[in-house]
């Protein structure tokens, strides 16, 4: 293969690596919740969306980019906080098919929502970075991409060592796995729902301000959601580390199709790649490469 081929797919692999990062982060909202309840979210798109239009809505009012994050940041954690309170903490103890109803249902009520009152219209995110790329050799890096890659590495450490190495991450992990026999050791079960969807919160507001800065923001950025999809099936639904090993993997291989598939096809092969790899991964591995194995006994 000549060198210009290997600088090119250099260059596809180490942007597929950063956008990977930045699906992890995301997919960290999926995990954060199934951990913590044993259900998924499937919301997590919206809310990505509704916070990166809360961060949008504040700079188109000449609001500095770091005030308008932590507005956006409050505001996730205020929602999810009252979502909790209001709607999911009456499901406490139902069928997890309830739970996941709710959040389809929450879905488009955000979706609606936000077109309603901010319209259908694309607003931008500015990030105080700047536009020069860094240039290694024949890597290019984004700014964009490399803040997102960034963030997204010190957030999934700290979330790691938080379920490792706090109780209150062990608590977490405690009552995703028995919400009935938590409560008979005296761990308040409520509270920790509550606080898992508070840092789901904290992870929407993330991805919502980084990735509507890379591709704008209107009411498609939920589609984001759907992409972390295969992330979380193929790392496990129940693992940090397999949701950053997920998102890199496909993070790269959407690189790669976009970059040698999509011209001999005429494009779109980028877009359905990932769930080619889920797909797979079902059928080998149902419960991820990281995620925990159960075994239903009768």
């Amino acid at each position: 293969m000549p060198d210009f081929e290997w600088g090119f797919t250099l260059l596809l692999v180490s942007s597929g690596l950063m956008i990977g990062l930045m699906y992890s982060l995301i997919a960290l909202g999926f995990v954060l919740v199934y951990k913590a309840t044993d259900a998924i979210n499937f919301a997590q798109g919206e809310f990505v969306m509704f916070a990166a239009i809360m961060a949008a809505a504040s700079m188109d009012a000449g609001i500095p980019f770091w005030l308008a994050a932590l507005l956006a940041l409050t505001g996730m954690i205020a929602f999810c906080f009252g979502l909790e309170r209001v709607v999911l903490r009456k499901l406490l103890g139902r069928p997890i098919i309830a739970v996941i109803m709710a959040t389809i249902g929450l879905a488009s009520l955000i979706r609606g929502f936000a077109t309603l009152v901010f319209g259908a219209g694309v607003r931008a995110i500015t990030l105080p970075v700047g536009d020069d790329p860094l240039y290694l050799g024949p890597i290019m890096l984004p700014p964009v991409q490399l803040v997102g890659a960034g963030v997204s590495l010190v957030f999934l450490a700290g979330f790691t060592w938080f379920f490792l190495r706090t109780r209150m991450g062990v608590a977490m992990r405690a009552v995703a796995d028995n919400q009935t026999v938590s409560m008979g050791m005296g761990i308040n079960v409520q509270r920790y729902f509550a606080l898992a969807w508070a840092l789901t919160g904290v992870v929407s507001a993330l991805g919502g301000i980084i990735w509507g800065a890379m591709l704008g923001v209107d009411n498609q950025l939920p589609l984001v959601g759907l992409k972390v999809f295969p992330v979380v099936i193929m790392g496990g639904l129940d693992s940090i580390i397999g949701a950053v090993v997920g998102g890199l993997i496909v993070g790269v291989v959407e690189a790669l199709a976009a970059g040698y598939l999509d011209p001999m096809v005429g494009g779109g092969t980028k877009d359905f790649a990932p769930y080619v790899l889920m797909i797979l991964m079902l059928v080998i591995r149902p419960y991820g490469l990281f995620g925990t194995r159960r075994i239903d006994r009768i």
